[in-house]
């Protein structure tokens, strides 16, 4: 008997690539190496061959011209998705994401869109170094006028593409580095994914875990090591980051009246503090324990693989700070 066929994180960007040039003209894919190289982490392995270079363009180790060259075919009509290699070279481009595409909309009341789709790797966990390993996501977070996207699943992966491509304002995909890699299953019809709404990855009745991205799967450990000591942790994938989904995130408080927030930026002006100040606001009555967060370490990250690892948020450390949280030994 045959395996089931498996599908990897990267190879559901790919598809979502493929199927969204071939059935929209005015969607192309730009950036560094996305052409013959096949992507700096192969997601676009093959597709030069397959739609030429008119529709994937390798681009000049600039990522402020090719990110305005994407703003002005956006402006022209066009779809464009723009691959940056890391989100510490995004930094680059801030300029454009943050004072052009997305501003326009509200600078012209109205009268222009920035259909802009921008992705990228973040996060460490491959020792890299401290310029190519930060999550600055919420850098992009606490800007108005864009829409920040964290797919943490094989099927988000897939899935969030092309709904980001339908959206007439500029959306910032953000892909865990680390995620790649990850293998499941693949279904036999792509099911129909979110860009409004977080998704519950667990249910739990003692505590709610608040996490995204490349966090999803050490929260999920961490969940599992801690069923087995009797503590149900219900985990929730924010999957969005802007806008927040209060609701979800309340309702969850409301069952569990507890939480612990899981982010793999730096606990200073991190989005797990902007999390935890909505919770403080509007669902403090419903909370029996300060909220808590495991952060990562305020200093660049690591080269050395042990000092690394000891600077991210880790299983062991989540599940430690759930135990703290429940006063359990």
């Amino acid at each position: 008997m045959n395996a089931p066929a498996r599908v990897s994180y990267r190879e559901a960007l790919r598809e979502a690539h493929r199927e969204a040039l071939r059935c929209d003209a005015r969607v192309f894919l730009m950036g560094e190496d996305v052409g013959r190289y096949g992507g700096s982490y192969a997601v676009s392995k093959g597709l030069l061959a397959e739609f030429g270079p008119e529709r994937v363009r390798d681009t000049p180790l600039s990522e402020l011209g090719f990110v305005g060259a994407a703003i002005g075919a956006a402006l022209g009509g066009m779809r464009p998705i723009v691959e940056i290699m890391t989100v510490n070279f995004s930094l680059l481009a801030l300029d454009q994401i943050v004072n052009t595409a997305a501003t326009l909309r509200h600078m012209s009341g109205g009268q222009f869109s920035v259909p802009l789709v921008v992705r990228m790797a973040t996060g460490a966990g491959r020792q890299l170094a401290a310029q190519h390993s930060h999550s600055l996501e919420v850098w992009y977070a606490h800007i108005p006028g864009i829409k920040v996207l964290a797919p943490a699943t094989i099927e988000d992966a897939h899935g969030m593409l092309a709904l980001a491509l339908a959206d007439p304002d500029p959306v910032v995909m953000f892909e865990h580095a680390l995620l790649y890699n990850l293998e499941a299953a693949r279904p036999s019809t792509w099911p129909r994914v979110d860009i409004a709404r977080a998704a519950i990855r667990r249910p739990g009745t003692d505590i709610s875990l608040v996490c995204y991205g490349g966090t999803l799967w050490k929260t999920l450990e961490a969940a599992t090591a801690l069923s087995a000591e009797g503590i149900e942790a219900e985990v929730i994938d924010l999957r969005v980051l802007r806008p927040l989904d209060d609701e979800t995130l309340f309702d969850s408080v409301r069952r569990t009246h507890r939480a612990l927030v899981v982010d793999e930026g730096w606990k200073t002006c991190s989005l797990a503090a902007e999390v935890m100040a909505r919770l403080g606001e509007q669902a403090f009555y419903d909370l029996d324990a300060p909220l808590a967060r495991v952060c990562s370490a305020e200093v660049p990250i690591p080269y050395a693989k042990q000092l690394e690892d000891a600077a991210l948020p880790q299983p062991a450390t989540i599940a430690a700070a759930v135990k703290r949280l429940l006063g359990r030994p």
